[in-house]
């Protein structure tokens, strides 16, 4: 992954609101427009721009991620710069289409053909509280809502997350789980993951973060600054970008692994000096900031440790994983060509960042 990103998630989480508690700009936003990339520009120099407030660079990184170099921008590339829900909009053009309004969850039918299972306290992806009962189960909707011969579908609700893939899924009580991180099944197609179970195209991808003691003296500028360390990361979260065949940290006792039952419990430690760093996904990180208080004492480095996709899967043994499969990925390709998908994903940034704040 290119240090760009890793520089602008670091700015974003150490120096713009999140840490500071500074809250956003009350600026109108010029949006709804295309803008070409000028010399020495990046994600924030065009957000505070286009928004007057450089943390809505998700709502651009998001929309245009085909348009850019992994997280770098491209002199001379176009790129669309959306309206965040909710912001003031102080010009656009004439013929423009300027969506803010909260598009509705399409409604569950009780006689259910296709059962998924999630569960919640996963902001921003999936909590029952959480507007549209969050980001991923609002995208995943929306794709059964446009699929191929669409079926009645129902979504249940579990939090104790040890018990989804087994018994749940593969004792078939449900037909699908909704969100997992895959594993690198190319590189090892032996994982248990790889072995069992199917995974749709990506909903997303997120960045993880080590997230270490204000002034602690931990760094990361490559793997070799891991090796030795204690790192943190909750029990329900998966670990195998921790042990990837290049990596193998767990395996080959690299490094200790503490596994507490919430994000909250790895930043107290990081904060209390008992482990060096907590491995968590940005979104992930920064919420359990917030809502310990931590914000001045625990703080993410700048480079990220890996990337995560998250996916819908479903057991190679189910009788209909192949047209269940294929239902969610046609809907998934039709929410990115129809602008669904950016809208859906900006809106959930949008609110996410926000209640930070």
């Amino acid at each position: 992954m290119q240090r760009d990103l890793a520089f602008w998630i670091g700015r974003l989480l150490l120096v713009v609101g999140l840490l500071s508690g500074v809250a956003p700009s009350a600026a109108r936003a010029i949006c709804d427009v295309d803008y070409v990339v000028q010399p020495g520009d990046n994600l924030f120099t065009i957000a505070e721009a286009h928004y007057g407030d450089r943390e809505r660079w998700t709502v651009i990184y998001y929309r245009n991620q085909g348009e850019l170099a992994g997280p770098s921008v491209i002199p001379g590339r176009t790129l669309f710069i959306p309206c965040p829900p909710n912001m003031p909009i102080e010009s656009a053009p004439a013929d423009a289409v300027v969506t803010q309004e909260t598009t509705p969850a399409p409604t569950v039918q009780p006689a259910a053909e296709l059962n998924l299972l999630t569960g919640g306290q996963y902001a921003p992806f999936t909590d029952p509280d959480l507007p549209e009962q969050g980001l991923i189960t609002e995208l995943v909707r929306a794709a059964l809502e446009v699929a191929p011969s669409p079926v009645a579908y129902a979504i249940g609700w579990d939090n104790d997350w040890s018990q989804h893939l087994s018994p749940k899924l593969e004792s078939k009580q449900f037909d699908m789980g909704f969100p997992w991180a895959k594993p690198d099944c190319a590189a090892d197609p032996s994982a248990v993951r790889c072995v069992r179970y199917h995974y749709s195209d990506p909903l997303m991808e997120v960045p993880v973060m080590l997230f270490v003691r204000s002034g602690g003296g931990m760094v990361y500028g490559s793997d070799a600054d891991v090796i030795g360390k204690t790192l943190c990361r909750p029990l329900r979260e998966d670990v195998f970008d921790l042990d990837t065949a290049a990596r193998r940290w767990i395996s080959d006792d690299k490094v200790t692994l503490v596994q507490p039952a919430a994000a909250g419990d790895c930043l107290r430690m990081v904060a209390d000096g008992r482990v060096d760093a907590a491995a968590l996904n940005l979104f992930v990180g920064a919420s359990a900031l917030v809502a310990e208080g931590l914000r001045g004492r625990v703080e993410p480095l700048e480079k990220p440790l890996s990337q995560v996709s998250l996916h819908v899967i479903i057991s190679k043994t189910h009788w209909r994983g192949t047209s269940h499969l294929y239902r969610m990925n046609a809907g998934l390709r039709h929410l990115r060509e129809s602008g669904r998908y950016d809208e859906i994903v900006s809106r959930h940034m949008e609110l996410f960042w926000s209640g930070l704040q």
